[in-house]
This record gives C-alpha cells, sequence and structure tokens, in this order.
C-alpha cells in the first residue's frame, strides 16, 4: 500500500482477485461484479457529463498513446501546423496541462513508461533505469527482461524484454483487470519496455520484432498468438514501406522554428527526403531502420486497429485499456536533437497518423464511448551542437572517462583501487570488496566519490547512498528528484545529476536523463468529450497524477502505490 493509498479500497481490490483467481465459478463471478459495482458507487463519485454518455458513465475504453520522446515544447511550437484532427483534438477540444513534469532525476524510456499507469515513481516501481547492474554480481540487468520466457516465433536474446517481472507494483490495468477478469488490457509499441510496463502484470504486451518486421508477444502473456496478430503478420504490412520516401508534410518554407538538415552534429541521414531501406527487398536492416520514421508509426497504428477489431476493444460495458507507445520519435531526436527540421516533421507526421486514428476510433468505438490520453516518457535536452552553436554553456561526459578520473583521485587518498566499479542507471557503483581489502570505511568513498563529481563542470548534484537512505539531505538541491529515482536494492552509491544542456553520451546528437525541464516536461492532455471539459489548465501537475485520475474516470480504486492526485478534467 502507498502512502496515499485507501486501505478499504485496497482491501477490496485483493477480495475481487481472491474470488476470480480459481478458475469459473458463475456465483464468485456474480458477487465479484456486485462487489464491484458497490465500491464504484462508495469509492469514486458520479461526474456530470456532456455528450451523449449519461452521467456516472464509464467509458468503454481508454486510449493510453505515448509519443516517446516528446518534450512539450515541441506540441505547442508547432500548434499552428498541425492538422485539424490530431493532436488539435487535445488541444482545442480537450483538456491540456501546460505545465505537466516527470518528478524524478533519471528520465529514461523505462522508468517514465512504469510512471504513467502506476502513479507511482521509480522508488516504489523499482524501475530505475532501462537497465542496470545487479549489485551482488554485477551482471547487467534488463529492466523487462526475463530470462524464464521467450519471444513466441522469434529469437530472444540474452536482455531481451519478455515479462513485467522487475515492476514491483500494479498499474491501472492491474487493478481493473483484478475487479473484473472480462477486462482486456494491450500495450503495443516498437519498444518491448514500451508495451510491457504500462500494460502491468495482467495486461498481454506486443513489441516489434526487429528482425523479421513483424509484432510478437511472449511467452509470459500466451503459448501462441491469436489468429489475428498472426494474419496481421503473415501479411508481412512492413514491407509496403520498403524504400517508401520520407517526404517533409509541409513546404520548405514551414521549417523556419527548426534547424536546416544535414547540420555537423547530426548522425548520418539527417535530410530529407529520404528512401527507407536498401537493396532488392526488405532485409534485418530495413526493418531496424524503420524504427526512426513515420513509417513505424503507421505500423503500430495498424496493428492498435487491428487489436481493436479482433479483441472487440470498446464494444460493451465492461472498460478496457489500449496503450500504443509510439517509439520512432525518441530515436529520430536521439540522431539529429528534437530542435532538427526532420523531427519537427517527424512530429507532423505523428500529427496526421492520430488524426486517421481518432478517426477510425470515432467509427469503430464510437467518439463518446472513449476517452484518449497522450503523454511522453520523457522531453529530451538539446543536440550539444545546437546549444553550443546558439552560444549556450553545454557539453558531454563521458561514463567510462569519469569512472578512470575518479578511480585515480580516490587511490590517490586511500591506496591502491579501483573504488569506483562502474555506472549504473546513473549513479557512481563503489566496490565494497576493493573498500573491504584496504580497510577503508565504504562510506568514506563514497562521500570522497560525491565530493570529486560536484567538480565535475557536468554535475549539478551527487548524493551518496547514506543520504538517500535517511534523507539527511532532505532540502538541498534536486534532491527529492534524486530520492525518487533511487531504488535502493538496485540502486548505485553515489547518485548524480545534471547541469542544464549537459549530458552522458558520446556516442549521439542529443539525449535526455535530467532532471531539468528539457526532460521532464512533457504533454499531459486528455480527450473525451463524456467526462473532459475542453480547456487549457496551467497548475502544475506530474505524470503520476494519470493514474489516479483515470481510476476515478473508471471509477476503480487508483493503484495501491500510487501517489499521485486525481486532475480536474471536469
Amino acid at each position: 500500500m502507498g502512502e496515499h493509498g485507501v486501505l478499504t479500497s485496497g482491501g477490496d481490490a485483493v477480495l475481487f482477485m481472491g474470488l476470480n483467481s480459481k478458475g469459473p465459478n458463475p456465483m464468485r463471478r456474480l458477487l465479484a461484479v456486485a462487489l464491484a459495482v458497490l465500491l464504484s458507487a462508495c469509492t469514486v463519485p458520479q461526474t456530470t457529463t456532456s455528450g451523449d454518455a449519461p452521467a456516472g458513465a464509464k467509458p468503454r475504453l481508454v486510449v493510453f498513446l505515448v509519443v516517446d520522446g516528446l518534450p512539450q515544447r515541441q506540441v505547442v511550437d508547432y500548434r499552428d501546423q498541425l492538422a485539424p484532427d490530431g493532436l488539435a483534438r487535445f488541444l482545442d477540444r480537450g483538456a491540456w496541462f501546460s505545465d505537466a513534469h516527470y518528478g524524478h532525476a533519471h528520465t529514461a524510456t523505462a522508468p517514465g513508461h512504469a510512471v504513467m499507469l502506476t502513479g507511482a515513481y521509480p522508488y516504489r516501481t523499482g524501475i530505475i533505469g532501462n537497465e542496470w547492474r545487479d549489485n551482488a554480481t554485477g551482471e547487467m540487468e534488463y529492466c523487462t527482461g526475463d530470462a524464464a520466457h521467450k519471444y513466441i516465433g522469434h529469437e530472444t536474446k540474452k536482455l531481451d524484454g519478455t515479462s513485467p517481472k522487475n515492476l514491483k507494483v500494479e498499474t491501472l490495468g492491474d487493478v481493473l483487470k483484478g475487479l473484473n477478469p472480462t477486462a482486456k488490457v494491450i500495450g503495443i509499441s516498437i519498444k518491448d519496455r514500451g508495451a510491457i510496463l504500462p500494460a502491468g502484470h495482467k495486461g498481454v504486451a506486443y513489441m516489434y520484432q526487429g528482425d523479421t518486421g513483424h509484432f510478437a508477444s511472449s511467452t509470459y502473456y500466451m503459448k501462441e498468438h491469436p489468429n489475428w496478430a498472426s494474419d496481421f503478420n503473415a501479411a508481412n504490412p512492413a514491407h509496403r514501406f520498403f524504400r517508401a520516401d520520407w517526404k517533409p508534410v509541409l513546404p520548405d518554407s514551414a521549417y523556419a522554428k527548426s534547424q536546416p538538415d544535414s547540420q555537423k552534429w547530426y548522425t548520418k541521414g539527417g535530410a530529407l527526403p529520404k528512401a527507407i531501406g536498401e537493396g532488392d527487398k526488405p532485409a534485418k536492416a530495413f526493418y531496424s531502420q524503420l524504427i526512426a520514421s513515420p513509417f513505424s508509426d503507421q505500423l503500430t497504428l495498424e496493428f492498435a486497429r487491428a487489436a481493436i477489431a479482433a479483441e472487440g476493444l470498446g464494444q460493451d460495458d465492461v472498460p478496457d485499456i489500449l496503450v500504443v507507445s509510439l517509439s520512432g520519435h525518441d530515436y529520430v531526436n536521439h540522431a539529429y536533437g528534437a530542435e532538427s527540421r526532420i523531427s519537427h516533421d517527424h512530429v507532423l507526421h505523428i500529427d496526421r497518423a492520430f488524426q486517421e486514428f481518432f478517426r477510425h476510433l470515432d467509427d469503430k468505438v464510437g467518439r463518446d464511448n472513449y476517452i484518449a490520453v497522450l503523454t511522453s516518457d520523457h522531453g529530451f535536452t538539446p543536440a550539444t551542437g545546437y546549444s553550443q552553436m546558439m552560444g549556450i554553456g553545454a557539453g558531454r561526459m563521458s561514463g567510462s572517462q569519469t569512472v578512470a578520473k575518479l578511480n585515480k583521485a580516490l587511490e590517490a587518498r586511500f591506496g591502491t583501487g579501483p573504488f569506483i566499479r562502474y555506472i549504473s542507471a546513473r549513479a557512481l557503483v563503489v566496490d565494497r570488496s576493493v573498500t573491504a581489502a584496504r580497510g577503508v570505511a565504504f562510506d568514506a568513498v563514497a562521500e570522497e566519490a560525491r565530493k570529486l563529481l560536484l567538480a565535475e563542470p557536468a554535475i549539478a548534484a551527487a548524493y551518496t547512498r547514506a543520504e538517500l537512505e535517511s534523507r539527511s539531505a532532505a532540502g538541498k538541491p534536486l534532491f527529492e528528484q534524486m530520492r525518487r529515482t533511487w531504488y535502493g536494492e538496485r540502486s548505485g552509491d553515489v547518485e548524480f545529476a545534471f547541469k542544464p544542456n549537459w549530458i552522458l553520451t558520446t556516442s549521439s546528437a542529443a539525449t535526455h536523463g535530467s532532471p531539468n525541464p528539457d526532460d521532464t516536461h512533457v504533454p499531459v492532455m486528455f480527450y473525451g468529450p463524456a467526462w473532459v471539459k475542453p480547456g487549457r489548465r496551467d497548475a502544475r501537475v506530474e505524470v503520476v497524477d494519470i493514474a489516479p485520475t483515470l481510476a476515478q474516470v473508471l471509477g476503480v480504486p487508483a493503484p495501491p502505490a500510487s501517489e499521485g492526485k486525481a486532475l480536474p478534467l471536469r
């Protein structure tokens, strides 16, 4: 139970799960449904709605949309170029929160996707990064890795994501299915972590396979794919994008707000138009290249349409959840930066794809039967080259070089090392075997490493394990954000955070992962005429608020670990 959990709701949720855990039983199911109705009436007030849905009605479908790596600034900066019914549906006819942020420090894909529908930060979810090292063995751990399960019909590599085992808390979908097992929760994404973490423990996830262009689930969820998914893959829909040209949506003159193509800091391929794929026929290289293009977004949304039709999502009074996380934008921004023309254009392509998807939802589910939500897992620090060109102080830090430098200084004080093993999920890991062998206090080494880190030009704040455990540094710069990131069993020993415009990479044009607004400020927008009063809301909110907000709309308890608040949609 989280700090803000309700014991009554949590207890009832456990009761429902117990009633439904032993297979079909008409009396058990009837009792469970009756209790669910009673719980909804007791815990969630009915809402007066507009549109065709009656007051107090629940949406038949929650459509949870994520654009990986989309900073809020890209939505508002290009607002005048959006299609009439794509992102503008949220901005003009939905509720959107202009000052929405993540409240943790290490803003990466997996932590963000874990926050969204749990309403909990990494110190509760356990998802501290995309990967981290095991504190006991030093072995690399992947956020959704689970060696007990394999992709269906595809090769499964050591660190591939196949289950939500590492997610330590429940999602909204887990709560929903605990109350009514007939509810359907489906997550779809190019990235495994983008599908698995929002879908939770009781949902189903489908992820893109870069060697075939297909979508696959894993044996955690099922033994074999349903016919509709197999049929989708058998048609090889990715192939129609082979050698397709990515062309700008608008004339060249429309891109004055972004940087021209082919800047010196771009990685290869930073100019439009460009063809996707090479050679005579689709092959593995093409399936991978497809990801960082608008065509992967189209493909993901097509798979979502197939799921809606075949699974009957939103077709009865039992609410379902569909999560669609579009991954391509993150790859584009890493390669060229969010200020690039190619990223600008990619936003416009996504916008047009959403317009078509909304029309499909209106037709197949009904405009007044679903609520749509849009957010992102993190923003993006501008490309270092761009910041420097604009006269802004910026730079890069190499993890391996920094560790070597720190070890040299620590050895000068404490004797032969090395004392720092590596960086894991934005934290230094101190080698306890070395401190023990040298007779040096572990905390003394960690504190010295913290002081050395703070002397680096990139570092804004650093805190030791002792400070994070005791909260003795409460009130100091960025401490709360960093505490929310730190999960003791998995995190390292000296957590650190970057100054604005500094990044930890030597291989890409731009990245994310800081507690600074460029990385934390993301869209949080809702659409659903029956439940949402249109308008801009300017109060600061956080992404943890999404899960309890949707729980209130659905008439179910918020996820037990949730620490957010229900947002004002009316």
